[in-house]
């Protein structure tokens, strides 16, 4: 019997690991089961410059920094997960150190969805379901010389030994004027895009494979 699919999104800010509890469960794209393995993603990361006709996972996080995340490295995080393939039931998993607080905002085509310590744990995934969570994560890490990162990954939609298209949203917002982007990786290009403002950064990463991305900050004087 088949396994059921694997996705995964490993981050520095929550550590989240997506995958169905159990085994067995049917897929939402049969076609998963009759790809030839010369199509099939190894693990290499691989950007799209347009996404598949059908609608696929799509990973969206809210970041915000205050000064008590530069201070401690902990942010509000709001999260949501769209298009989750359809299984009986799945759990999105954090790691215990970088999450507090977890609380479920919304759910939709989804039976049944509770927080279990570090997890969040779902039955009765259907077709087109939803599920939006709010937490305190342990997002920043301090550099030394003012400077500060935000890691990000793997994020990564896996079946058995194949990976596949999947869609990251990233939005991080502050309201410190001495707080500056310095830069991000991997550097923008076709299939991950890149906004900036005074007091917010985003991107769009539309890809297969592991994706890991790095976002720099400093503090400039005021």
């Amino acid at each position: 019997m088949a396994r059921a699919a694997f996705c995964r999104s490993i981050s520095a800010l929550a550590l989240a690991l997506l995958a169905p509890a159990s085994a067995g469960a049917a897929m939402s794209e049969e076609e998963m089961f009759f790809k030839g393995v010369s199509e099939v993603n190894d693990g290499e990361l691989t950007f799209l410059s347009a996404a598949p006709a059908d609608p696929i996972h799509h990973h969206q996080n809210q970041i915000t920094l205050t000064r008590d995340s530069l201070a401690g490295g902990w942010a509000r995080l709001e999260q949501c997960h769209h298009h989750l393939d359809p299984v009986p039931d799945m759990q999105i998993v954090y790691s215990r150190d970088r999450i507090r607080d977890i609380t479920i905002l919304r759910s939709e085509n989804i039976g049944r969805a509770w927080v279990h310590e570090n997890t969040v744990q779902l039955d009765q995934v259907a077709r087109n379901a939803l599920i939006c969570i709010s937490a305190e994560t342990r997002a920043l890490t301090a550099e030394g010389d003012n400077g500060f990162t935000l890691s990000n990954g793997p994020y990564m939609r896996r079946f058995l030994d194949g990976y596949y298209p999947m869609r990251v949203s990233m939005r991080v917002l502050w309201d410190m004027p001495e707080l500056r982007f310095v830069d991000i990786s991997p550097t923008p290009r076709s299939g991950l895009s890149f906004t900036e403002t005074a007091n917010e950064i985003s991107y769009e990463a539309l890809f297969e494979g592991e994706l890991r991305t790095r976002i720099r900050f400093s503090i400039v004087p005021r």
